[in-house]
């Protein structure tokens, strides 16, 4: 018990209630999001173009409001851009129960892209700054896990839900961020937050721009991240539609395969990382894009439950190596008085999480779902060249490794 104690006790009360936001705000998300393109191709009766549209709408509007959202966090302190982002992802929830016509998906989708790109950085942020140096790994570790945990979870619920009641599902996603975004007011109001977090001094949003566009081994990792994101987003965007179209129980299979890919993640980080630890980040990268684009040309043959287990084991290996060491890279790129808007500019990557369900839809409207996964499992390996180029201009000569991040 007195083990219990200590370890919750090195983390602030509001890094906790974030790291358990997480869990839950993840788990309903994922109870919807990925069954969007479902809905919109069952009620909306819309091109895959159209879908693929929609749903990239939301990462398209994250790489414009994270940087700004981050820079924002930075000038003004974390609490009112986080809190009034969460009370927005709300409401976009909320309309999606009500909305009826296309104009109206695209439009909310693209204020969720918008609120949620202000709040992970800023969240990010809040955590570091709520955190002792040494103990900030961990913490992110521990979100990585609480995301996956979350997303273990809500993909079962939302494969119920999508055969019985879709607008349902949004309701509930959208009450569980308004008690996210309440719960934070009220600790918020109890815990006075470090004055470095409340306002800091900062360099202008130009000039902030400025040191980020300069920084060449920040500008490679986004690069070579976009590029995995664009096949990576395949899994929540293209691919429920050619497994409900293609093969029996597609829908079931397909919520399976983002709960195995979740509960991969949390029990395979500290074994995968043992492997892992004797390579730098970016190399680490690198190994897991050419895993990655292995789970998408696997996707290419899949037939039924075999081909399609082995498709996701293999994609979820290159997860694992891949996104852990995002986070942890931005904290080591990052000075302190910037690190809000260094997260916020990792926002940028999710441009791939918008031009892949559009040009994955493209594909699939003009060929097939098997040439589709070809070509952007090619377009994942090519984030090796940026990965490699990057490598050269980290600035520690001797990175940390992955196993530090667990």
């Amino acid at each position: 018990m007195e083990k219990v104690k200590n370890y919750i006790g090195q983390f602030h009360p509001i890094v906790w209630v974030l790291l358990v936001g997480t869990v839950l705000s993840r788990g309903s998300a994922y109870m919807t999001l990925p069954f969007l393109s479902i809905y919109l191709s069952r009620h909306m009766d819309l091109s895959p173009i159209v879908i693929g549209l929609t749903v990239g709408m939301s990462p398209l509007m994250a790489t414009v409001g994270g940087f700004i959202g981050g820079h924002l966090s930075d000038r003004f302190g974390r609490k009112p851009v986080m809190l009034i982002s969460l009370f927005m992802v709300a409401l976009v929830y909320y309309g999606f129960t009500v909305a009826t016509g296309q104009g109206w998906f695209i439009l909310l989708n693209a204020l969720n892209g918008l609120s949620n790109s202000f709040f992970e950085p800023t969240s990010q942020a809040l955590m570091a700054d709520l955190t002792d140096k040494e103990k900030r790994m961990k913490v992110y570790s521990l979100r990585y896990t609480a995301m996956n945990i979350g997303a273990s979870v809500g993909p079962l619920v939302g494969a119920y839900l999508a055969s019985t009641s879709a607008k349902l599902s949004f309701a509930i996603t959208g009450t569980t961020y308004l008690m996210y975004a309440i719960v934070l007011v009220i600790l918020m109001k109890k815990f006075v937050l470090p004055q470095t977090v409340q306002s800091k001094k900062v360099v202008s949003f130009g000039d902030a721009f400025t040191i980020i566009r300069t920084d060449k081994a920040l500008r490679y990792l986004i690069i070579g991240i976009i590029l995995v994101n664009m096949g990576y987003v395949q899994i929540d965007s293209n691919l429920p539609q050619i497994l409900e179209g293609t093969v029996g129980s597609g829908i079931v299979i397909f919520s399976s395969l983002i709960t195995i890919n979740a509960v991969m993640v949390v029990f395979l980080q500290m074994p995968i990382s043992h492997i892992a630890e004797k390579f730098r980040l970016m190399q680490v990268m690198v190994i897991g894009a050419v895993f990655m684009a292995a789970g998408l040309v696997s996707f290419s043959f899949v037939n039924g439950w075999v081909t399609a287990i082995v498709a996701i084991v293999l994609l979820t290996i290159g997860e694992i190596l891949i996104f852990p060491s995002n986070s942890m890279m931005i904290d080591q790129l990052a000075p302190e008085h910037l690190r809000g808007t260094y997260f916020g500019a990792a926002q940028f990557r999710k441009i791939g999480n918008f031009l892949g369900p559009v040009i994955g839809g493209y594909l699939l409207s003009q060929f097939q779902g098997q040439i589709m996964f070809w070509i952007l499992a090619i377009t994942t390996l090519g984030s090796v060249v940026f990965f490699l180029a990057g490598n050269k201009f980290f600035i520690n000569t001797k990175a940390p490794t992955l196993e530090k991040t667990m």
